[in-house]
């Protein structure tokens, strides 16, 4: 089975370098394209199809700025998000407190990332997880140091030069195997230690070994005014629907596409069918590499389709196994995200259900509801439909369920068409 990942936000700062007399607000909860810093952080990591669980730690003074950073979450992030935790009176006493709730999540991993690097990429968690899957102690994102280096050496006295070869930048995330960073903390708590400034620091005392991989200079930190400024001219770039839940209206969507998916999947010994992220009480279950949830399989087999981007064995083949008992979420979660990459949204769903049994319609609006959830589109948006096969075929002979999808999507209209 696929090793899970939590994301732990740290966003108990008071980032006095960037309040002034007229605005004291913590760097994180500034605006940024419209929305607070540590919404667009959220968003970007909950993006990644492998993260399950995100605990942000937020200072106690900062409840109603929180509430607020989280109401305009996309549906994907907050149905991650677990309660907030509060931090303390370092950054590595605020660490320790999220590590703590994570305890409790079952992931297995952990990514560690400042509130106010709201560019992280899925290309950079990708390579931070693949390292942890490899066996490494822990990872961290770093950019190799390009600039020459140079060192002062007090009033008056020349500059001395520093060669630069071996000299890496730290970033976040840096990640960790929970446990085992966990473990690190509560070590370093036990013998009085607090001045550690970054995780990798606290873990290399506590013996680990940390693996460089590359990160990436748009995702800088935002700690004066100067890199506030930065941040809005790189959230023009990167586009207003990578970074925000800010919605472009459907109306201003013109190239309109559909898909069309199909999924089967044979029952196998069992007591639980997942059904469009729902679990549906049955005396079978679904047999497939991941969770089996036929239903979700064949929407992102849809959504891909309507943007003409392969299918879901291409981009999660049943041969890697780290997608082995993996939830149908993800990998829909990643077909929406093309999307998004694209300037586009979801507008409707529409499903059918083809089975004997278990019987739909008792649990129909479930299954919507849980459709809406999962793609971040209203319920009324989405359909669930369901019939036999007139005891037909192998639905017919109850030995499995059949699904097919329509996903309906629209994106900006290129300007040369």
């Amino acid at each position: 089975m696929a090793k899970t990942a939590a994301a732990l936000v740290v966003a108990a700062g008071r980032g006095t370098r960037l309040s002034g007399p007229d605005n004291k607000q913590p760097k994180q909860y500034r605006l940024l394209a419209g929305q607070p810093v540590l919404t667009h952080t959220l968003n970007a990591l909950a993006k990644h199809p492998r993260i399950s669980s995100i605990v942000t730690v937020i200072h106690p003074d900062d409840m109603a700025l929180y509430r607020d950073a989280v109401a305009s979450l996309s549906g994907s992030c907050a149905k991650k998000l677990h309660t907030e935790v509060f931090g303390g009176d370092t950054r590595q006493k605020s660490v320790v407190e999220g590590l703590r709730a994570l305890a409790g999540t079952n992931c297995d991993y952990v990514l560690i990332h400042d509130a106010a690097r709201p560019f992280v990429t899925t290309d950079i968690v990708d390579r931070l997880l693949s390292s942890l899957d490899s066996g490494a102690d822990g990872a961290l994102a770093a950019s190799q140091v390009v600039d020459t280096l140079k060192k002062s050496q007090g009033d008056g006295k020349p500059l001395a030069t520093v060669d630069r070869a071996g000299f890496w930048a730290a970033q976040t995330p840096q990640a960790f195997p929970l446990e085992r960073i966990l473990d690190a903390h509560e070590r370093a708590a036990s013998q009085h230690r607090h001045d550690f400034t970054d995780d990798t620091s606290l873990a290399e005392w506590d013996s680990m070994t940390i693996q460089l991989c590359d990160g990436d200079p748009v995702n800088f930190k935002i700690t004066t005014m100067a890199d506030l400024k930065r941040a809005e001219q790189q959230a023009k770039i990167q586009g207003m629907s990578d970074f925000t839940s800010v919605k472009t209206p459907l109306s201003q969507l013109h190239d309109i596409r559909t898909g069309i998916g199909y999924d089967v999947h044979a029952f196998d010994e069992g007591e639980t069918v997942i059904l469009g992220g729902a679990e549906i009480p049955h005396s079978r279950k679904l047999k497939g590499h991941s969770d089996a949830d036929v239903v979700l399989h064949a929407i992102t087999d849809a959504t891909l389709g309507a943007i003409g981007d392969g299918d879901i064995g291409q981009h999660f083949p049943p041969s890697d196994q780290q997608w082995k008992g993996a939830s149908s979420d993800r990998f829909q979660q990643d077909a929406m995200r093309r999307v998004t990459d694209l300037g586009g949204r979801i507008a409707h769903i529409d499903v059918t259900i083809v089975c004997e049994e278990p019987k739909i319609g008792p649990h129909r609006d479930r299954i919507r509801k849980s459709i809406a959830q999962i793609c971040d589109i209203l319920e009324s948006r989405v359909s669930v439909k369901a019939t036999t096969s007139e005891r037909l075929g192998f639905t017919g002979r109850k030995e499995g369920i059949a699904t097919l999808a329509t996903v309906t999507v629209r994106l900006p209209l290129p300007e040369d068409e």
